[in-house]
């Protein structure tokens, strides 16, 4: 049998947090001007790939269809298409991150099969090549072919890299059994954008008294309105002895970020208890 049929290429398709959110603005496009800090976590998807007649898609989640809608086969065809590969592949995804809960999980699902069919297809696809297909596959995707830190304005799309942050603390991530629609996030929220402060020099300072006082997510408020299972995840991050709890996106991911291990662990234990799916982990950035 030809070697090069056996090769099989990995790669990690990880997570992302919000370290605030602003919502500032309603733009003609119907679209929103946002800032916030995107920042990479290590609970991450798998997506493998090897060579075969044609695309395809199979993932260990039987719920998640793995048709041309699923974000990994479109970014599959739109990297085919920009770049003129003819070579199939037989692509595979671990599905460990919960879905619909503001993590980024399908987006950072669609920049690994970027990056790695790019390489399993020897393309010389630049990074500008890159970036425009991620962003056509959604506002999120470009962060994640990029540094594990970010400022993004714009929809989310432009991005600063943060190449020297990194968060100091332990943290764990929750995700109460509730779906969020977006669409409807955004319809309850209120943008406005005076009076904001500075989210780089703000998250950078990593004070987390500063953090509670001033580090805020302008979904918070609709959403655990309209979902009390959401601020209820919170409360038991803070009840555990968070320094810093917030929402991610527009949810439902809820994390909290602790000074002493043992609270984590401890906080981690009851959001099991609770009922919540959990990711616990430290040294991020």
């Amino acid at each position: 049998m030809d070697g090069t049929l056996q090769v099989i290429l990995k790669r990690q398709a990880p997570a992302k947090l919000n370290l605030g959110l602003h919502v500032l603005r309603k733009r003609p496009d119907g679209f929103h001007d946002l800032e916030t800090v995107f920042l990479a976590f290590p609970w991450a998807d798998t997506l493998t790939a090897r060579p075969a007649a044609s695309l395809s898609l199979t993932c260990s989640d039987s719920s998640l269809t793995t048709d041309e809608t699923n974000l990994v086969m479109k970014a599959a065809r739109a990297l085919a298409q920009a770049c003129g590969a003819s070579q199939g592949a037989a692509l595979h995804l671990e599905k460990r991150l919960p879905r619909g809960a503001g993590l980024g999980g399908g987006s950072s699902d669609a920049a690994a099969t970027l990056r790695l069919l790019a390489d399993l297809w020897k393309l010389d696809a630049s990074e500008a090549t890159l970036h425009r297909l991620a962003l056509g596959l959604g506002s999120d995707v470009p962060f994640f072919l990029g540094a594990a830190a970010a400022y993004a304005t714009g929809r989310g799309e432009i991005l600063t890299p943060l190449p020297g942050y990194r968060l100091p603390y332990d943290l764990v991530v929750v995700v109460p059994p509730v779906h969020v629609s977006t669409a409807q996030a955004f319809a309850r929220i209120r943008p406005h954008d005076t009076r904001r402060p500075d989210l780089r020099t703000l998250v950078a300072s990593n004070d987390l008294a500063r953090w509670r006082a001033e580090l805020v997510n302008d979904f918070e408020a609709s959403v655990f309105e309209a979902y009390p299972a959401i601020r209820a995840a919170k409360t038991v991050l803070l009840d555990a002895g968070a320094g810093y709890a917030a929402m991610s996106g527009s949810g439902s991911a809820v994390f909290g970020i602790f000074e002493e291990q043992a609270r984590a662990a401890a906080a981690a234990e009851a959001a099991r208890q609770a009922g919540y799916r959990v990711w616990q982990g430290s040294g991020l950035g």
